[in-house]
């Protein structure tokens, strides 16, 4: 599995230890089970002791659906450039996913970065995203 990871230097200690965790946690290729990470970088999220997640398996849909299993977190797939803007502009989002069989290593980068940059537009998309958040 290979993730992207960055900070400011605000971030940077907890993304060092991030990267530890993941070097000791995940160091083969070996199969392991997508909703355990899935579900530990939504906690993340979801406790604030993150602003956004990004997941990624093999197609994306089963970490992408792990993640939005926990309350307060908001994951869309990222498969493409619109859809990394409009799921912040519009949703909130608050984690993205990625299908490492399906995507370029370029096209994440750039979604990451378009994901990252964009900020949520408020007004009638607050009341869906609140809508969204009672369910």
């Amino acid at each position: 599995m290979k993730l992207a990871i960055g900070s400011d230097h605000g971030g940077f200690l907890l993304k060092e230890e991030v990267v530890k965790y993941l070097k000791e946690n995940t160091n083969s290729l070996e199969s392991c089970d997508y909703p355990i990470f899935g579900h530990a970088v939504a906690k993340l999220v979801a406790s604030k002791d993150v602003e956004y997640g990004i997941v990624i398996c093999t197609s994306g849909e089963g970490i992408m659906i792990s993640a939005n299993k926990v309350p307060g977190v908001r994951c869309g797939m990222g498969y493409n450039d619109d859809v990394s803007r409009l799921m912040r502009q519009h949703n909130n989002a608050n984690c993205i996913a990625f299908g490492a069989k399906f995507m370029e290593k370029e096209d994440v980068i750039r979604r990451i970065e378009i994901f990252l940059s964009t900020e949520f537009e408020g007004g009638r998309h607050q009341r869906r995203v609140d809508e969204i958040e009672s369910l």
